[in-house]
This record gives structure tokens, sequence and C-alpha cells, in this order.
């Protein structure tokens, strides 16, 4: 049940990631267009980029999260048994909770200090550049206490606990069928 919302909720935000790197695109390239041809601009164009990019790069953390798509090595967990395997999970989920506290703490601060100030171009509130630090601890962390309570309760199958996806490109899979 938790899992096919968290399912539906990442393709939800794979919709909304597409929109705004659509929104950028049309955004610079008219910009660009403007520039050269026209010898004028879309004056938020460059403000409007940044703060998607911003978004866009939280939200894609959080479905690279889900989809356990982050970087990493399997070299010495790979080589444990289910129970080293299961204490490094459960380890590495409680570094990565305590750092989404981390990444909360300061991106609502940053959030509260920057409510009144207004961005040069939009005057829109700079709150909006650092609620997505807010957002992907949150929902993070969701995700994270969800596969540690998993985690805990045994209902994790053992091909579940290297964290690790092989790469088409990885030397590691040449010699398998």
């Amino acid at each position: 049940m938790v899992q096919k919302v968290i399912d539906r909720f990442c393709i939800a935000l794979s919709m909304v990631m597409a929109a705004c790197l659509a929104v950028m695109v049309v955004l610079v390239f008219g910009n660009v267009v403007m520039r050269y041809a026209f010898n004028s601009g879309i004056t938020l164009s460059e403000e409007l980029s940044r703060w998607l990019f911003v978004w866009m790069t939280f939200m894609g953390a959080i479905v690279a999260l889900k989809e356990r798509g982050h970087l990493g090595t399997d070299m010495l967990v790979g080589k444990l048994g289910p129970g080293g395997k299961k204490f490094c999970l459960a380890l590495s989920y409680g570094l990565m909770l305590y750092i989404c506290w981390l990444l909360f703490s300061g991106a609502y601060q940053q959030t509260l200090i920057n409510w009144d100030s207004t961005s040069a171009v939009m005057e829109v509130s700079m709150a909006w550049v650092y609620a997505p630090g807010v957002v992907f601890a949150v929902l993070g962390g969701m995700m994270l206490l969800t596969e540690l309570l998993r985690l805990l309760t045994g209902q994790m199958r053992d091909e579940d606990l290297v964290m690790v996806q092989e790469s088409e490109e990885s030397p590691h899979g040449a010699g398998q069928a």
C-alpha cells in the first residue's frame, strides 16, 4: 500500500520534472534567440530557470532515492553475510536520516530567514529557493524511515540488502549472460 503511494508520487514527480525541464528549455532558448536576433531578452528567464533547476534537482534526488539510483559501492558489503548486510544497511539508513535532519534544519532556517526577502527580477520570496531542501528532507526522510522499518521488521528480501544497482557500463556483468 505505502509502496504504491510512493511509486505513484514518484511518477508524478517525474512528470513535474519533465515540465520544469520543458519550461527551462523554452525560456533559455527563447532568451538566446531574443538576445541575438532582437537585441532584447526575457527578463525573468535566468532567474526562473535557476529556480526550476534547483527544484528539479531535489525532486530528482527524491526519485533517485526511491529507485536506489544514487552512486554507491558494494565492494565490502557484497562480501558480507545477511547479518552484516542488514547491519550495514541499517547503519546507512541511520546516517542518511541524520543527513536529512541536517538538511532539513539548515534549509528550514534559511527558508525562514529569507521569507521576507524578494528576488531581484520576479520579486518573489527567496524562501522558494530554500524550500526544496525542506521538501526533500521531509519526503526523503519518510522514504528512508519506511525502508528502515521494512528492514527491522524482516520484510526486506536478501536481494534488497545491497542498495547498489549495477550499471550497464559496468565491467562486472561482462562475463554473465
